[in-house]
């Protein structure tokens, strides 16, 4: 595996731009507002051949201001210096020495991690500035000048950070699969990371907005490889005020982008409402395989036809994701949390599975002889052929005489033979229709 490296200091002296300009890609979430990153958050920085994973934390604080949010979010830094194989020091040239760069310099010296200190908003280029000798007092050697707007000194300070690493870890080739857990704020989408994980990966508050970023989880486990993003909690669109909350929201979205599988997250107590239908439509949208996950099912007053309830009215709220398969589980005690090891394996096969013409055709041969083709003002729909094009979703394309006859309840008909047969479970499947060409086609129907 990868030498893990961790980004600390106090906040708003560039750890999250830096971050970004490190990786090459905007994953933190940068603003000017002070605790702007809360939770910990991987990326993947490469240099000379050779890769690292890198640890976004948030700002530590200490003193009178502190309180039961920063706490946790020094806990968290704690964590990922805990994990670290080396320590990049972020301060602020802008600013100077300050109180609370000293406080964190002698934790990091307690930690007997390498540590790298990096002077950061170094922006002019040329000789620096008195406040940048002022850094040799913290004594962790000699700093190094950066400007992560920039860029400036990165390369130096990449150096520095590989000197500092143990030996090369040769990384898993196997591919983990993304599961991307997406939901209204406060359904329990980081203690969900945090029972599986086995400890407090992200941050828990009855606070709606506590998780901002996407943060990553690597668990592996005899079922296989899996990269668990937490994401914001989305709210509806009115109740969105906040700029950082707004930068959230797309995270979220990018993070269903770049997912093998999508749990959705309903709260038990209030049950399915029209806030998680949106939030469901965009893994729809994005031809992802999907799990409706209930979660906090333990708090519920149970009979034997409660689950039965429950399911009818998702299966009502979610009529365009009928193939979703529904888990109730309790991420605080972890009641039916390890099935959904098998049901993201099953809903990522589903996903990508491929079917071959002949059987295809077979299929769609023997559902028109039960139920014809429809007929419109004399014209009847003629389905030439019909083959499979994509997967991820599943896409297949569909060869007629007109495309205006092959209406929407023929080709749900033509679906539900389809999943009948092969399952599909957990996947959305696409359906391209084209009008014949000059070509002719061996096979009519």
């Amino acid at each position: 595996m990868k030498s893990v490296v961790a980004l600390v200091g106090r906040p708003n002296v560039g750890k999250s731009t830096l971050f970004n300009k490190l990786i090459g890609r905007r994953i933190s979430i940068v603003d000017d507002t002070p605790g702007v990153t809360r939770d910990r958050v991987y990326g993947e920085c490469e240099w000379l051949n050779r890769k690292i994973s890198i640890i976004d934390t948030g700002g530590i604080e200490y003193g009178k201001n502190s309180d039961a949010m920063t706490d946790k979010i020094r806990k968290q830094a704690e964590i990922a210096i805990d994990l670290a194989d080396a320590v990049i020091f972020v301060v602020d040239l802008k600013s100077g020495l300050v109180a609370s760069d000293t406080e964190i310099a002698h934790m990091l010296k307690k930690s007997g991690k390498p540590v790298i200190l990096c002077v950061n908003k170094a922006d002019n280029i040329g000789n620096a500035d008195f406040n940048f000798y002022e850094f040799y007092n913290l004594g962790l050697g000699d700093p190094i000048k950066v400007s992560s707007v920039h860029g400036h000194g990165t390369g130096d300070l990449l150096d520095a950070v590989f000197k500092n690493l143990p030996e090369y870890k040769f990384e898993d080739e196997e591919d983990a699969t993304s599961v991307a857990i997406i939901g209204k704020p406060n359904v329990g989408k980081s203690s969900l990371i945090n029972y599986i994980s086995g400890f407090e990966r992200s941050i828990v508050s009855n606070v709606a907005g506590t998780t901002r970023d996407t943060v990553d989880t690597k668990i592996s486990n005899s079922f296989g490889s899996y990269n668990f993003i937490d994401t914001a909690g989305i709210r509806r669109r009115s109740k969105i005020t906040e700029n950082i909350e707004k930068y959230s929201v797309i995270r979220a979205k990018l993070a269903v982008e770049r997912a093998d599988v999508c749990i959705i997250m309903i709260d038990a107590q209030e049950g399915a409402t029209e806030q998680d239908t949106k939030i469901a439509s965009l893994a729809h949208e994005a031809g992802k395989a999907s799990i409706i996950v209930v979660n906090k099912w333990d708090t519920i007053d149970k009979d034997t036809h409660t689950m039965e309830k429950f399911k009818k009215n998702i299966r009502g709220m979610f009529l365009f994701m009928s193939y979703a398969p529904i888990l109730f589980i309790s991420a605080k005690t972890g009641k039916r949390v390890n099935e959904l090891y098998e049901c993201i394996n099953k809903v990522k096969n589903s996903n990508s599975m491929r079917i071959s013409t002949g059987i295809l055709n077979d299929i769609l041969a023997e559902a028109i002889t039960r139920t014809p083709t429809p007929t419109h003002k004399g014209k009847k729909l003629k389905i030439y052929y019909m083959t499979q094009v994509g997967i991820c979703p599943p896409t297949f394309v569909f060869f007629v005489n007109k495309k205006d006859l092959f209406h929407f309840s023929y080709q749900h008909y033509i679906e539900n033979n389809i999943r009948k047969i092969f399952g599909f479970s957990g996947t959305p499947i696409r359906f391209i229709i084209r009008e014949k060409t000059k070509k002719n086609f061996e096979t009519k129907f």
